[in-house]
């Protein structure tokens, strides 16, 4: 019997070609994009999941009221991990983390950067990044040592066994390689390329037992069967014990939730990326439910020539359930063929896909799951779209069928009607969506920046850069290549470090306050480009007091409470006095409130410096001549610098990115709708023929006819664009409500997003009903 249904399904599939190209082309282009999101899914709840004790791994937070709020954070200080460690039973192991920066590794004449960390000799016993090579208990145990990846050890040492191999740090540390990591996963938050052992951290004096310092993250791994509710109401005293007057709070939060679900609002965990995760999940559904309906609509379009083979099938003694079998059977198998090319084209296409999620995605061939995923995936789509047609077919009565008086319903809410509307309400949201989103970016990139990006650059700095800085600044200088530079605690384009430790005359003491701090040590406004709004720029080589000298933007004056900020002292542990107040500008994303800031002279340390271009020269040779002068004060160190403006940019990544796979997929779904409007404009085509003839006959004209059955079809876009413009208002202000600086919602963008739609709709049916707008009427009226 099986045999026999599935001869008949494919004399079927290939007797209507034209049917079943327009069925596998909208299966094919629905599957492969929910199976490009499945994949990207895949990935995101997997992150940091795949380590053996992740279960207990828990990373410590703290939490305390800030500006009137709860606020969250992961950094924590540096003595928190050995007195948790110490003083609770529950908690077997610690190990803390704290990113060290791009450091040069030095292997005779190969100079390589590695992103390295400092991190405690248990860190590989409680995380699972295995080892190529060395012991994973005592890698980490002797302080001149380091750990490597693969990637790093082939840089560094080629085919040779990297281990026992020794290579100069930051040209003053002989570190002895103990151990090569295999490659880190994609899978996973943490990104380094070199472990450095915490110990060594100590020995150079990078460490400090302050509790005020919150710098690193910490790391707990908890007995099994721990209550963790209990264990926090016990450890969020911790810091208030050791920190006189102190009101912050410690709790532990699981690392398996940290990737999806670290956005905390007043304290409490509202999301994060997971958030993503259901919003394309839900896109992956609705693309397939479109790719469903188009199958649906386009098996019921073809129900008058299959009526005739239901009828004598059911004359001949097939009952109903055999009839719908049969109908399943041959959407299985069109399914099938579909997934298979549709697994296809997501091979050719998981380059470019990879390119633009900036993930390295593949597909898990070994994964058991994943293909118990696919063939899941294939029966239920199939399950889907072949159960309404199945149905519907199956349940023709032969007598009205072979009389020749069967006829369809005309009603004006039919279920191919609802299905249509249904998705172009689909694809009218994501199109309405993509607009809103770009417009969200462009906004952001065209708010005012505040300072000037053009012709700047930084570079990092380390401790013998810092050393020989001023006799390499004063150089550059003097041959003209630049026009200013400063050092700064980090990039212009984002404030790493804040306080709310700050004290100032008039200080509201009841209510903390969050002042971010920036460094630059010679003429931050006019190598920036800022605004001054009253006072002077700081100069040190100017002004000897100057030292202690401090420029506040208008929000930390706003919110200090000054009226005369010049000569105003702030303590931040030292001094400091007010020479100036610049005009606010972005430091960080570009999509937040403005934030206080202070730019101090003199700050506790330097990692970067800015570099203002000589404007009159060009660009590329006014950089390498910086280049030369460079490697002569720093043989060793390799000139790697980034423009600012091209380092601003990657604030819109995430975003871009986001805008860019709604893009994507809004593509797809406008594809599949418009095959399943052509399906229904045969459909109607197939029903109307003999209408239209008799039209023809009686006068009707060409232009006559193709807006009677062109206008079918706009109602139904209309309909759908009613409905979807307030979902799509909906979705979109809920997911504005998530930035601090967002762009208003016009009607333009409806309006826009209606015309397209309309244009869409007009161009899918207009070649179906001017070919059936010129058929012979005696074709048409002649009986068959």
């Amino acid at each position: 019997m099986l045999k026999n249904y599935i001869k008949i399904a494919l004399r079927n599939l290939t007797r209507n070609k034209g049917f079943t190209l327009l069925n596998i082309t909208g299966l094919v282009v629905g599957m492969a994009g929910a199976m490009l999101i499945g994949l990207w899914i895949m990935r995101e709840v997997s992150v940091d999941r795949f380590h053996e004790k992740g279960e207990q791994i828990y990373q410590a937070w703290n939490r305390d009221k800030v500006d009137g709020e709860i606020w969250c954070w992961t950094t924590t200080p540096k003595p928190l991990g050995p007195v948790l460690k110490q003083d609770y039973p529950e908690i077997n192991n610690m190990a803390r983390y704290s990113n060290a920066g791009n450091l040069i590794y030095k292997k005779e004449e190969t100079n390589l950067k590695g992103n390295s960390a400092f991190v405690d000799s248990t860190f590989l016993q409680m995380f699972s990044f295995p080892l190529i090579s060395g012991d994973l208990r005592s890698a980490l145990d002797e302080p001149m040592s380091v750990v490597i990846t693969e990637e790093l050890a082939l840089k560094l040492f080629g085919k040779e066994d990297a281990v026992n191999q020794m290579v100069k740090v930051e040209n003053r540390m002989e570190l002895k390689v103990t151990g090569v990591l295999k490659s880190l996963p994609d899978n996973t938050d943490f990104d380094f390329e070199a472990l450095i052992p915490w110990s060594l951290m100590v020995q150079i004096g990078y460490s400090d037992n302050s509790w005020s310092n919150n710098s690193v993250a910490t790391y707990v791994e908890l007995e099994k069967g721990v209550n963790v509710s209990q264990l926090n109401e016990k450890v969020k005293g911790v810091t208030m014990a050791h920190r006189s007057g102190s009101s912050t709070e410690v709790f532990l939060y699981p690392l398996e939730e940290l990737y999806l679900r670290s956005d905390f609002v007043n304290g409490v965990p509202v999301g994060g990326k997971i958030d993503l995760v259901y919003f394309f999940g839900m896109i992956a559904i609705l693309i397939i439910a479109i790719a469903c309906i188009n199958f649906m609509n386009l098996s019921t379009a073809r129900s008058e020539k299959r009526a005739k083979e239901v009828g004598i099938r059911k004359l001949s003694g097939a009952h109903k359930g055999m009839l719908v079998s049969q109908f399943l059977i041959e959407s299985f198998l069109l399914t099938a063929f579909s997934a298979v090319l549709a697994f296809i084209l997501v091979q050719l296409l998981l380059p470019s896909f990879n390119t633009l999620t900036g993930v390295q995605f593949s597909m898990p061939f070994t994964n058991v799951v994943f293909w118990s995923g696919i063939v899941g995936f294939v029966l239920i789509t199939a399950l889907l779209a072949g159960s309404y047609p199945a149905f519907f077919l199956s349940s023709f009565q032969p007598v009205k069928v072979l009389k020749g008086s069967f006829k369809k319903s005309g009603s004006q809410f039919s279920p191919r009607k609802i299905l249509v509307v249904s998705q172009f309400t689909f694809a009218i949201v994501l199109i309405a969506s993509t607009f809103i989103i770009k417009q969200q970016i462009e906004y952001a990139q065209n708010r005012s920046k505040g300072y000037d990006q053009s012709q700047l650059v930084y570079h990092n700095m380390n401790e013998e850069i810092e050393k020989g800085f001023g006799s390499f600044r004063e150089e550059a200088i003097k041959l003209k290549l630049v026009e200013g530079m400063t050092k700064s605690m980090s990039p212009i384009t984002h404030s790493t470090t804040n306080s709310w430790g700050m004290e100032w005359e008039g200080k509201n003491e009841e209510n903390k306050q969050l002042i971010h701090r920036f460094g630059s040590d010679i003429r931050p406004v006019e190598i920036f480009g800022l605004t001054l709004v009253e006072g002077r720029d700081i100069d040190v080589t100017k002004y000897a007091t100057d030292s202690t000298a401090i420029l506040l933007n208008e929000e930390a004056v706003k919110v200090m409470g000054f009226e005369e900020p010049i000569g105003q002292i702030i303590s931040d542990g030292p001094k400091y006095h007010v020479v100036g107040v610049v005009k606010d500008f972005v430091i960080g994303s570009p999509f937040a409130k403005t934030i206080p800031l202070v730019i101090e002279s003199s700050a506790s340390w330097f990692n970067t410096f800015h570099i203002k271009l000589n404007s009159e020269l060009n660009t590329k040779e006014n950089l390498a001549s910086i280049q030369q002068l460079f490697s002569r004060h720093y043989p060793n160190i390799p000139f790697e610098f980034e423009f600012v403006d091209e380092a601003f940019a990657k604030n819109y990544q995430e975003q871009e990115r986001f805008a860019d796979l709604i893009t994507l997929f809004s593509g797809l779904a406008i594809i599949i709708s418009c095959l399943g409007l052509f399906g229904l404009s045969a459909y109607a085509a197939e029903q109307r023929r003999k209408e239209i003839g008799v039209r023809k006959v009686l006068g009707a004209s060409v232009s006559r006819i193709l807006v009677l059955l062109s206008s079918d079809f706009v109602k139904l876009v209309l309909i759908a664009i009613v409905i979807a413009i307030p979902v799509s208002w909906y979705l979109m202000s809920a997911w504005l409500m998530n930035f601090d600086y967002r762009t208003a919602i016009s009607a333009d963008t409806f309006i826009i997003t209606a015309i397209i739609a309309l244009v869409i709709a007009i161009v899918t049916v207009i070649g179906q009903a001017y070919r059936t707008a010129n058929l012979n009427p005696v074709n048409s009226l002649k009986d068959e």
